[in-house]
């Protein structure tokens, strides 16, 4: 009498690879269209508060920057490749170029700031060989978007300003783009995560397997 076993073979996770998906191709954009909205609505909404805190400290407004500054860190986090940071970063700064509503820097410098911000972040990512997406990390790169788009503003907006106004500037660009671009984006990708929305991505697999 002969019986036949059957053995399990354990399933290996697939192999990390860099390669681009059209899935990914889709949802960063998706993602940059949908960041850009936010660009819309803050190139208006911010008017106030700089208002505000201009006349307290000048500076002070760089407090203001995490809005324009967090989808490609958000984009990095969900997608996981290299130039998702810049790629989706990019998309929105062209949704807020190309509508234009209450953007007073012009098509081309919109589209250059994004650039710049998208690559502070996606240098971060990619000092960690893109293999890191904890939350240090993920403020490491809001800062690194803050202070690649803080350096670019002062050299394009406030030349000439005198060293207390750097610094103030620049410190508090890193402090909005830590908070925001990173810690919330962090936020906001493990919650999506959590959904399961992100199951086809390494992010939501990531996710699963430490609940």
């Amino acid at each position: 009498m002969s019986a036949s076993t059957s053995t399990s073979v354990p399933t290996s996770p697939p192999p990390r690879t860099h390669r681009w998906r059209v899935v990914d191709i889709v949802v960063a954009s998706v993602l940059g269209v949908a960041c850009g909205l936010v660009f819309l609505l803050w190139n208006v909404a911010y008017r106030g508060p700089s208002a505000f805190l201009e006349p307290l400290l000048p500076g002070l407004q760089g407090l203001l920057d995490g809005p324009w500054l967090f989808a490609g860190v958000l984009g990095a986090l969900i997608i996981r490749k290299p130039g998702a940071a810049v790629y989706t970063e990019l998309v929105a700064a062209a949704v807020s170029a190309l509508t234009l509503v209450g953007n007073t820097w012009g098509a081309f410098l919109t589209l250059e700031a994004g650039l710049v911000q998208g690559l502070g972040a996606e240098l971060i990512f990619l000092a960690f060989f893109y293999r890191r997406w904890s939350l240090p990390v993920a403020v490491l790169a809001g800062i690194g978007a803050a202070l690649l788009g803080g350096v670019n503003n002062l050299l394009l907006w406030y030349a000439g300003a005198d060293i207390t106004f750097v610094v103030v500037y620049l410190i508090s660009t890193m402090i909005s783009g830590a908070v925001i671009a990173g810690a919330l984006s962090w936020a906001i990708a493990r919650g999506l995560a959590a959904t399961g929305a992100l199951d086809r991505f390494a992010s939501g697999r990531a996710h699963r397997t430490r609940v």
